[in-house]
């Protein structure tokens, strides 16, 4: 994964056509959470600098806006003026008051996050995680809702001990948090409610 000084950078870039490219972007991210693993591609035009990938703006100017708290890591913090700016996101300094959080660089442990209560789950993070490939990698088994039996999904860049990390994340159900995968324009989903086992040593 790429990154970078948190040093602040000029405003970026959104999307051409806000409502439109908004619709789109937001269509492919809830369809993406219904078919976890897949790999799909954001059918709108963003070019952000290093370390922010094109999904990952994607992401934060669909889903993000005053009502959802926002934390950013080391590597995303030079972007917070332009989150604001487009989003108008609060930001915060602790992952377990965020409602998104963005990972530039190495994804955060998971119970950092917040994790949602039992009278509310859905108040948990959804994480955003830039990862170094999609497709490639460390092949990941994954079954539950929105899986028709297996999936496997290959990823470079998480965490050695992610499947475990998971695990732990998934015993918390229905509390627990969200991830979102990116890379490039693409990106792919693993809900909460979703099981992941390696397929081999290097995720355990």
């Amino acid at each position: 994964m790429t990154s970078q000084p948190n040093a602040a950078v000029e405003i970026v870039a959104g999307f051409a056509s806000p409502v439109l490219d908004s619709q789109a972007a937001f269509r492919a991210i809830l369809d993406a959470m219904a078919h976890p693993g897949r790999i799909d591609s954001l059918p709108v035009a963003l070019d952000p600098p290093a370390p922010l990938a094109p999904a990952s703006l994607a992401v934060m100017l669909s889903l993000c806006d005053h009502e959802t708290p926002l934390w950013l890591d080391d590597a995303a913090a030079g972007f917070a003026t332009s989150l604001r700016f487009h989003c108008g996101a609060p930001l915060v300094d602790a992952p377990d008051k965020a409602a998104f959080a963005l990972c530039c660089g190495p994804l955060q442990a998971l119970a950092s996050f917040a994790l949602g209560t039992a009278e509310y789950p859905e108040h948990s993070t959804t994480v955003i995680c830039q990862v170094s490939a999609l497709g490639t990698g460390v092949p990941l088994s994954l079954h539950g809702p929105g899986i028709d039996g297996r999936a496997t999904l290959a990823v470079s860049g998480l965490p050695d001990d992610f499947c475990a990390q998971w695990e732990a994340n998934g015993a918390l159900f229905p509390q627990g948090v969200d991830v979102i995968l990116t890379e490039g324009h693409r990106l792919a989903a693993l809900p909460r409610s979703v099981k992941i086992e390696p397929e081999n040593e290097a995720c355990m």
